[in-house]
């Protein structure tokens, strides 16, 4: 799972650390060249240092009580000059462990980066404040090599936990206790695109729900596609859940309503509606489902989304929050998504939370979602 964006961020962090190591290899050579030049130095100013010693020592032969009152008054220029160049060399030696990365390296490593994760269906705009933040903490800054990978690793974790964190929380068994307790049933309204696992999203939720002592009714409002109410029939059949449903071509706000009817009169403390599968791009089925959510007024509208459906999950969850408003996220078939990015993308096209995740065929594999367990599985 989310295997090749991993791999993606795991190259970029290599590359950073080459680049890093490249300028620390050249900055030693620059640190050699100089010691070996002030070496010279000091030893050129210690030989004519010495022989002004000399000098001097025969001229003390000659008058030594001149030369002892000058060396009691200060030290000579020249051995002052020795001990500030030895304070000089000891201190350039930081320059062998510390480095600086230039912004146009920076610049050209993150490239591929890049590529990396728009490959992986991380939105354009996700990448623009991943760069931000790695070139902020990584460009100008004298940066220890052994430290890269880890300053890399953080600021990543940082970015993805404000994204998927930022949306307000929602707790799918916290409302709907909370609508019960006022004698009415929660109303939950599932949309999203074509063959996105919508219908047994739904068979999931419902499972979920009693596994935690909530009833629940299924709304067969979907009388558009073929099969579609035989489908959530064959699921309800499995579950010991009632489906209230009419005829293929019947409006779907009505069977809505009557779902909602049915709840309320049976003390049932849910209702599940199916919606039809619809393109965001279908003006007509759009509009119907905006009547769906006018009469069934829904306390939670549910966007299912298929995370590896790449790029094209961020058009469709604008358009459709657009419609309906969307409340939540449930992403499927993340058990088979290498990439990962489209969870994140998605959060962060319409600042939703996603509650759930799909992660295998069978009613039990529906997690609920934990941002940190997600970026640990990226990073």
């Amino acid at each position: 799972m989310f295997g090749l964006l991993k791999k993606a961020l795991e190259s970029f962090t290599k590359k950073a650390e080459a680049e890093v190591e490249k300028t620390e290899d050249a900055a030693k050579d620059s640190a050699k060249t100089d010691k070996k030049k002030e070496a010279a130095e000091t030893k050129q100013e210690k030989k004519g240092f010495l022989s002004k010693i000399f000098a001097g020592k025969a001229e003390a032969e000659k008058s030594p009580e001149i030369t002892e009152a000058k060396s009691e008054t200060k030290k000579p220029k020249e051995l002052v000059k020795i001990e500030e160049k030895v304070g000089f060399i000891e201190s350039i030696t930081k320059v062998i462990t510390e480095t600086k990365l230039s912004s146009e390296r920076f610049d050209k490593i993150f490239a591929g980066l890049e590529v990396g994760l728009l490959e992986n269906n991380v939105s354009a705009e996700i990448a623009e404040k991943i760069k931000e933040k790695l070139k902020s903490d990584l460009v100008g800054t004298s940066i220890n090599r052994g430290h890269v990978g880890e300053i890399i690793k953080d600021d990543l974790k940082d970015v993805l936990f404000l994204i998927l964190n930022e949306p307000k929380k929602i707790s799918l068994l916290d409302t709907v206790h909370t609508i019960s307790e006022t004698g009415r049933p929660a109303v939950v309204l599932f949309v999203g695109a074509n063959g996105h696992g919508k219908t047994t999203t739904i068979a999931k939720v419902a499972n979920y729900l009693k596994q935690n002592n909530i009833s629940c009714v299924f709304a067969a409002s979907d009388t558009f596609r073929a099969a579609s109410i035989e489908q959530l029939e064959e699921h309800a059949k499995k579950l010991g859940v009632r489906v209230v449903k009419q005829q293929y071509g019947s409006d779907p706000a009505a069977v809505a309503f009557d779902a909602i009817k049915h709840a309320t009169a049976n003390k049932i403390n849910c209702v599940l509606i199916d919606s039809a599968g619809r393109q965001h791009t279908n003006a007509n089925l759009m509009d119907e489902l905006k009547k769906l959510k006018r009469v069934a007024k829904p306390d939670i509208t549910i966007f299912i989304g298929e995370s590896i459906a790449g790029h094209d999950v961020v058009d469709q969850i604008k358009d459709y929050d657009a419609a309906v408003n969307i409340d939540g996220i449930i992403m499927t078939k993340v058990d088979v998504d290498e990439k990962g990015g489209a969870i994140m993308s998605a959060v962060h096209a319409i600042g939703k939370p996603v509650l759930f995740l799909g992660v295998g065929q069978e009613y039990k594999d529906l997690k609920e979602f934990n941002p940190e367990e997600f970026i640990s599985k990226i990073i």
